[in-house]
């Protein structure tokens, strides 16, 4: 049979995106293709996508073969076990610190834990039904499950043993993780990095990129090109034309301001989470790695201008602007019509971009390197398998960007003209069908029940990634809760007493926990040595 597959794949752009595609698809396609990396030297990583999500690990790192310890210590990597959203309900100024709302303090949890279940049944079921009667008037997050009071106290998501007892993601240093990839590709994987940029790009009568003219008069040649050139979008938007589709109607935010602030860890502990907490005109992350915490200030420009956003945050943290170190960003808020033309695939922000609120930006990378790998072509190009690609690359954005879009759109917080306006945007059908879904009471997308079957299926876990943990942790959050019990429930005579035991073994293993765990503090000295 004659040999059709691909012998070299380029990709243009380094930064977390190109050397995760590097590294990557070397592993995917072996020694049969040869892996460049063009990276420009003058040009800087964004740095914002520092907080990940739980399946990193499992659907990156591990498939490379690389031991958790190592490249978090590599990477001066923590720990997340969820997101805290600050003030979302509450109407004021920015501030860190939870503001009371009826007796309770203005925060919940968005959990990666698996939420426990009855009779086959999501716990947010039962939870649910005992608010209605009168039973329970204790959040969500921390009726139905094990971890929130554990984030409470920066506690570890792992036994000083080094036990993993819940799920988890991790924060790091993106220039990091790129340097620590950068060195696997090129000395274990054997990928050729290439220090230059592009000027030009020859194309072929099929309009396929044969090769890439660089700065320095090199011409690099290729079967398949990856473009990782970020906002740019040097390939897919400039030499393919494919039309970007801008969305910022549907998420207001485009701007950011932001600065890394060193932090005290022995004195005030180092959370094990991402921080979410809501601004007049936006919102501002919060991620802690060992001695210091990234953070920005998400706005919308339409609402406040650079110099407001930069004063409003910097009175969050007591900076003075005009001595902090700032950095500006503008970015757009949409996607490719098609992630892969052609030849040439777009990975990272070159295909896709949405405010990194639940951290979808190495989700995004992570999903499409896996898509990737799986419809990679030979040199017929099969369009189905490019289709196939690009459908699923639509889907997950356009999933992703609708669950956002409810986080503002349900806030009840209407006190400054950015959340009014969030109150105004029209909702895609999908995520009106979500909302209805979870108002009749019912389960929304794959409930995940247990450990075993978190990453049993891939497939199942790209195309719905945010599952009923996901919109019950953030819906109950802001207060929308069901218009009643699932009517099913109602038949099971007995179902509610047998669910009891269940609640109350979330409350034996809350304070078991706290009584048993390290600090994430402790583990991480631990750790980084």
């Amino acid at each position: 049979m004659e040999d059709n597959r691909l012998k070299s794949v380029v990709v243009l752009g380094g930064g977390t995106a190109g050397w995760m595609s590097a590294s990557y698809l070397g592993r995917a396609l072996g020694p049969h293709v040869r892996i460049t990396v063009v990276e420009a030297p003058s040009i800087p990583s964004i740095g914002v996508g520092e907080a990940t999500v739980p399946n990193l690990h499992k659907t990156f790192f591990d498939f490379l073969g690389l031991a958790e310890e190592d490249w978090m210590r590599e990477c001066n990597a923590s720990f997340k076990m969820g997101i805290k959203f600050v003030n979302w309900r509450t109407p004021g100024a920015g501030s860190p610190k939870p503001r009371q709302l009826n007796g309770y303090s203005d925060h919940f949890y968005h959990l990666f834990g698996i939420l426990p279940n009855s009779e086959n049944l999501p716990l947010s079921h039962y939870w649910a039904a005992k608010r209605f009667a009168g039973e329970t008037d204790e959040p969500f997050d921390y009726a139905c499950y094990r971890e929130s009071p554990v984030l409470d106290a920066n506690l570890a998501p792992r036994f000083a043993d080094g036990t993993k007892w819940t799920n988890y993601a991790w924060h790091f240093d993106a220039s990091l993780v790129a340097a620590f990839l950068r060195r696997f590709a090129t000395e274990k994987q054997g990928a050729i990095h290439i220090e230059d940029e592009m000027v030009d790009a020859e194309v072929d009568q099929r309009g396929h990129i044969t090769s890439l003219r660089l700065k320095s008069g090199r011409t690099v040649d290729g079967d398949l090109f990856v473009d990782c050139t970020g906002f740019r979008s040097l390939l897919i938007n400039k030499v393919m034309r494919e039309p970007f589709l801008d969305m910022s109607d549907n998420l207001l935010n485009d701007r950011a301001v932001a600065t890394a602030v060193p932090h005290d860890d022995e004195a005030d502990g180092v959370e094990p989470f991402t921080s979410s907490i809501a601004m007049p005109s936006g919102w501002t992350w919060k991620i802690p790695m060992l001695g210091r915490f990234g953070t920005g200030y998400v706005y919308s420009s339409r609402f406040a201008d650079q110099d407001t956003a930069t004063r409003q945050f910097c009175e969050l943290w007591g900076l003075d602007p005009e001595t902090q170190p700032l950095n500006h960003i503008k970015f757009r808020v949409g996607r490719n019509r098609r992630a892969w033309v052609r030849n040439v695939v777009s990975i990272g922000l070159s295909s896709c971009f949405l405010e990194p609120l639940e951290s979808t930006g190495i989700y995004f990378i992570t999903a499409a390197l896996y898509q990737l790998g799986k419809f990679f072509p030979d040199r017929n190009f099969d369009p189905a398998l490019r289709d196939s690609f690009n459908d699923e690359i639509e889907h997950m954005f356009d999933d992703s960007r609708d669950f956002l879009q409810a986080h503002f759109s349900l806030s009840p917080r209407r006190d400054t003209p950015f959340w009014r306006a969030c109150k105004e945007l029209v909702l895609a059908d999908d995520i009106k069908r979500k909302i209805a879904q979870y108002r009749a009471g019912l389960a929304i997308n794959m409930p995940i029940t247990d450990e075993s079957t978190y990453y049993a299926n891939f497939e199942a876990e790209f195309r719905n990634y945010w599952t009923n943990s996901s919109y019950y942790c953030v819906f109950a959050g802001l207060d929308v809760l069901p218009e009643h019990p699932l009517p099913a429930l109602t038949y099971r005579d007995g179902a509610m007493q047998r669910s009891e035991p269940i609640f109350a073994e979330i409350k034996r293993k809350q304070r078991e926990l706290l009584d048993t765990l390290p600090s994430t503090y402790e583990y991480l000295r631990q750790l980084h040595g």
